[in-house]
């Protein structure tokens, strides 16, 4: 008999919700340690180290303070905190702990010692600016894949227009390449237990493809076998992503503030319903259509973690869930009925 999925009849407490944190910048993506210990990105240019006492520490090589005094009254000005300037992304631990980082801001990926000493390790690919870098994920092999959401910029217009041109590159013993493109804005990725398939998030599709990893041949790994995994229009745009140790696939659903899960079948669940309404309706309606401005993105987002970003399973035993965001100062976390998925460095 199949075991029943532990997610059944689950759905997030918001009064059993608690925060770790203060005054973060843009904690997008978080990274969490065996011993407790806390990785948020953090748009003064590095990240934010939450010790398991709730300490903190920034660590970069220093501060750029634009997006904390970026004003942000008018659509123009709104616009440009999220577009310019260094804003840390995705976050992944190398094989020897350091930090790998996705700039989304600066359009490159860097290494950052944890001392906070950062170096470039790729912004151009194929002769060509990089684009668009948003995520970057460390695989068994120790192979690094990084996703490229557009070559647009500002990348607004590009998610409000839904263009096609994200693409996925794997950095291997071949060097860096492309392996997959023509993405609805190229988000988080993750493998599956047994690092079979690829799950891709979509921003803009607004859905979730995976792809087989083909290592037969002698040139490196190939994507192969593109499908969309569960609905193809999930009721929100897809950002962050994690499994779970059942095999269920976590998701954030951004700006309409929506944590889902798709199980092992496709089949999709709402964990958590923290949308704001009618904004949230309007933009999903002008996104379809193609109309979005950065306007009604800004309108549309919750409270608990507003523009929901990312979802990180932490704690000793994997139960605790971290939920990161963009507009958000501190980190929400709460218990899961299911542990998540160990990530390559725990």
């Amino acid at each position: 008999m199949t075991a029943p999925n532990p997610l059944d009849g689950f759905t997030v407490d918001c009064s059993a919700i608690r925060y770790v944190g203060q005054d973060l910048q843009r904690p997008e993506c978080i990274l969490a340690e065996r011993d407790g210990t806390l990785w948020a990105a953090d748009a003064r240019g590095g990240v934010m180290r939450i010790a398991p006492d709730g300490a903190q520490q920034f660590v970069g090589q220093r501060v750029d303070d634009h997006f904390a005094t970026a004003a942000a009254t008018t659509t123009d000005a709104f616009e440009a905190k999220f577009t310019q300037g260094t804003l840390p992304n995705g976050l992944a631990f190398d094989a020897q702990g350091d930090i790998l980082i996705a700039n989304f801001g600066t359009d490159c990926l860097e290494l950052m010692a944890r001392d906070g000493r950062t170096r470039t390790l790729h912004d151009r690919i194929d002769g060509l600016p990089i684009g668009k870098v948003n995520f970057v994920l460390r695989d068994r092999k120790n192979r690094i894949w990084l996703t490229v959401s557009t070559r647009v910029n500002p990348w607004t217009t590009a998610a409000a227009r839904r263009v096609k041109d994200g693409y996925i590159a794997v950095v291997d013993e071949h060097g860096l390449r492309v392996v997959a493109d023509g993405f609805h804005f190229t988000n988080e990725v993750r493998l599956d237990a047994r690092e079979e398939w690829l799950y891709i998030v979509e921003t803009t599709g607004p859905h979730i493809t995976r792809m087989r990893l083909d290592e037969s041949g002698p040139a490196g790994v190939r994507l192969v076998d593109r499908e969309v995994f569960g609905p193809a229009h999930l009721g929100g745009p897809p950002d962050g992503i994690a499994f779970d140790s059942f095999g269920n696939l976590w998701c954030t659903l951004v700006m309409v503030d929506r944590l889902i899960a798709l199980t092992p079948q496709g089949d999709q669940r709402l964990l958590l319903d923290d949308s704001n309404g009618e904004p949230a309706r309007t933009l999903m309606q002008r996104m379809d259509d193609g109309s979005a401005t950065a306007e009604d993105m800004q309108r549309a987002h919750g409270g608990i973690a507003p523009w929901m970003a990312s979802v990180t399973f932490g704690g000793p035993d994997l139960r605790t869930v971290y939920l990161g965001s963009l507009l958000g100062k501190r980190i929400p976390y709460f218990q899961s009925p299911v542990a998540g998925l160990p990530m390559v460095h725990w």
